[in-house]
């Protein structure tokens, strides 16, 4: 289903309409960092009908990277109050009126699902979990791998020339699969 896009000022109104309108079930709230298409954070919202369940209402609205505000919903939907502070932990969107404490990562300082921020605990340390490609006894031959969320280090850190990369640019070298670079 398509969702009706909703400016950020008309938000809370267009969902308390749909609230009357009998989407009474609170479904999901999610944030998508649109970076690299556009230059914003796209929220979507899911609502349901209880009397018809296959009755979905789809929002979606869009927020400018630089200052990222939308009004709470918690008061209308008491579930959007966790969903909330997920998406503003996430990715610092701030929604105004609505319970600003940390979540999940409270002693990770950052927005870590934001596509430009660098997750430096990735390029520091090795990756957690199952061994990177090459780093088996099995295939020793094998170059090691970079993990998704490291940026290229020509990117990303001290570059030459003293000129800071965009975020963009940050973003689309934090691709992962590609060879590690032996530095000098």
């Amino acid at each position: 289903m398509t969702p009706e896009v909703v400016a950020p000022a008309a938000w809370r109104h267009r969902v308390s309409a749909a609230r009357e309108e009998g989407y009474d079930f609170f479904e999901w709230l999610a944030a998508v960092d649109e970076i690299g298409r556009d230059d914003v954070f796209r929220v979507v919202l899911v609502l349901r009908r209880l009397d018809e369940p296959d009755q979905t209402c789809v929002l979606s609205t869009d927020l400018p990277r630089d200052a990222p505000r939308l009004e709470t919903l918690r008061d209308l939907y008491a579930g959007a109050a966790w969903h909330e502070r997920e998406a503003a932990e996430m990715f610092g969107i701030e929604f105004v009126g609505g319970d600003p404490r940390r979540l999940l990562l409270a002693e990770l300082e950052g927005t870590p699902m934001r596509k430009d921020e660098v997750l430096a605990a990735r390029s520091s340390g090795p990756w957690p979990g199952a061994k990177e490609p090459g780093e088996s006894e099995a295939s020793p031959s094998r170059r090691r791998m970079v993990p998704p969320g490291v940026p290229d280090p020509a990117v990303w850190g001290d570059r030459e020339g003293g000129s800071p990369a965009t975020p963009v640019e940050v973003a689309e070298s934090a691709v992962g699969g590609r060879v590690r670079r032996r530095r000098p």
